[in-house]
């Protein structure tokens, strides 16, 4: 690497800056302080990975509009190293874990990435359909676990962060608002467009490690007509590496606006806010089932649906005493009712 950067990355910089016209090996060679030789093997890693680097007598070119979604680490500029990618895997959760508890990463995030998902990975054991097209990855994100230090029982709060991240991101993307629906689901319209998922190791009352994946129906076909993804809202595929980018730094966006503590009282409110304005339904009447059984859901409660506390709880307020009962996510979802 030359100053955080890759020779991939540094020639796919040096090509698109001068889109549509040759730039000559020697040239790109002075730029980097790399041979030749170096320039050759890195465009035609290129080329292998899907670029379509064009080889001409006066040097390499892209095509002018290459309409191209990769999300290489390369695609990252500097921030390269925080980015790990595959083409297939089991699933991005299984290989942050693998990477959080073996520390082979330091770093205070890490982004896993992967093309498609054999095993990805939804809530209570579902699967989650990983069609090529989609973002899947997951964020190992040191930064809400430690900043302040979070305690185990305020597990729920790194999902409200990010479903709040990707609804703006993805409202801004489409030009759609999307909406939340707890525990931890994302909607434009009545059409699921994402959905997240974490996963912690601790010891006691301290989280070690934090990661939380994300499931974003970008350019892949959708599984039915319940879901919809970003290409099909705006008509033109959508860059992946885009909404990732747009995502992490809405993230930040969050963390920013609750900055006094995820683990203090103040912080809490502020997010929990923040969720409940883009959060759908609230005020319908609704159910709490235990939802670990698609065949057979027990009924926990019915009521009026009134958004979630600080703590990240849903509330649900019985019509007949108006008092409120409050569910953690765990194995449990709200079913919207239909007014009769």
């Amino acid at each position: 690497m030359v100053n955080g950067l890759s020779t991939k990355a540094y020639i796919l910089m040096i090509l698109r800056e001068n889109e549509g016209k040759p730039v000559s090996g020697s040239s790109i060679a002075a730029g980097i302080g790399i041979s030749r030789v170096a320039v050759w093997k890195g465009v035609q890693s290129l080329v292998e990975a899907g670029y379509l680097v064009e080889t001409t007598d006066m040097g390499y070119a892209l095509p002018a509009e290459t309409a191209d979604d990769f999300i290489y680490p390369w695609e990252f500029g500097e921030q390269e190293s925080m980015f790990c990618h595959f083409d297939r895997i089991g699933s991005t959760m299984d290989s942050a874990r693998e990477l959080a508890c073996c520390r082979r990463t330091k770093a205070a995030k890490a982004v896993v990435l992967a093309e498609r998902q054999s095993t990805g990975r939804g809530r209570n054991g579902r699967s989650w359909a990983s069609r090529r097209g989609g973002l899947f990855c997951t964020v190992i994100d040191q930064t809400m676990a430690s900043e302040p230090k979070m305690a185990i029982a305020d597990y729920s709060l790194p999902i409200m962060v990010y479903q709040i991240a990707i609804a703006r991101a993805l409202g801004s993307i489409c030009g759609k608002p999307a909406w939340l629906q707890w525990p931890n689901d994302i909607f434009i319209g009545r059409q699921k467009i994402a959905g997240v998922i974490s996963e912690l190791g601790g010891e006691g009352d301290s989280i070690h490690w934090l990661s939380v994946g994300l499931g974003v129906n970008v350019n892949n076909k959708v599984p039915s007509e319940k879901a919809v993804s970003c290409a099909q809202i705006t008509g033109h595929p959508v860059s992946r590496r885009e909404v990732l980018l747009k995502i992490l730094d809405e993230v930040q966006r969050v963390k920013n606006q609750t900055r006094s503590g995820m683990a203090y009282a103040q912080g809490n409110r502020i997010l929990s806010a923040e969720w409940n304005a883009i959060a759908g339904c609230i005020g319908s009447r609704a159910a709490v089932v235990d939802s670990r059984s698609d065949a057979n859901e027990r009924v926990l409660a019915r009521g009026i649906y009134s958004g979630v506390d600080p703590a990240g709880r849903c509330i649900i307020k019985y019509e007949s005493t108006k008092a409120d009962m409050y569910f953690n996510p765990g194995p449990v979802s709200v079913v919207f009712l239909n007014e009769q």
